[in-house]
């Protein structure tokens, strides 16, 4: 079983997303992240496994690679697309309760800003590693996240913006949000975001990177 899970890591770390697939050269004509998740919910290992030492081992690997530029936004995405491929298989179980997730993330790009592949890396990430994630897209105003957050509770919110123009709207949508839900935890990121923005604004949390996203995540669900 363990040897099954560390080759479903293996798919995830390096973008092998079925059997067909060319990408990546060293791994051509072996099965993929496809193909090896359905053989292990076929031998009977628990979703809650696939995940946890599969999906969550692999994605983890890809975070810390791309923090230290080991691995570019193409490699990133090839990863994410085998893990969406892997994640079809465990939904059934997600819906069932059978897997448990760690909590909720909602994300989306602020309004006015239609940027969004630093957004659907960091959903990846995210979910790769084990939350449920609300996409709320592109353009998003500060009532669509209240409606979303009011929707989940305890959900966590990630504002995300590429461009200074737009980053400014990050303040009133989180102060839009504490007002209406105290509670909610909001991180903030993006090319032109910085901590002491994030600080500035009131958000709680920035990350230059989506694992140190992930990371912070982690320690407030711990």
């Amino acid at each position: 079983m363990s040897e099954l899970l560390a080759k479903i890591a293996d798919c995830i770390e390096f973008g092998k997303i079925n059997k067909a697939a060319p990408f990546p050269p060293q791994m051509k004509g072996q099965d993929g992240a496809d193909e090896l998740t359905a053989q292990a919910i076929a031998e009977g290992v628990s979703a809650q496994d696939i995940l946890t030492q599969g999906l969550m081992v692999g994605m983890e690997k890809v975070g810390i690679k791309f923090r230290e530029n080991k691995i570019f936004v193409p490699q990133v995405l090839m990863s994410a697309k085998a893990m969406s491929t892997a994640m079809v298989h465990l939904k059934p179980f997600f819906a069932s309760g059978d897997v448990k997730q760690k909590g909720t993330f909602i994300i989306g790009t602020v309004e006015g800003d239609l940027h969004d592949i630093g957004k659907n890396l960091v959903s990846m990430m995210v979910e790769g590693s084990g939350y449920k994630v609300v996409d709320l897209g592109t353009d998003v105003k500060a009532d669509q996240f209240i409606a979303a957050a009011k929707e989940h509770e305890n959900a966590f919110v990630g504002l995300s913006a590429l461009l200074t123009t737009t980053m400014v709207n990050m303040e009133k949508i989180t102060k839009a949000i504490k007002d209406e839900l105290p509670g909610t935890k909001v991180a903030v990121g993006g090319a032109p975001v910085t901590k002491d923005f994030c600080d500035k604004i009131g958000a709680d949390a920035y990350s230059a990177d989506p694992q140190g996203l992930v990371e912070y995540l982690n320690t407030e669900v711990a």
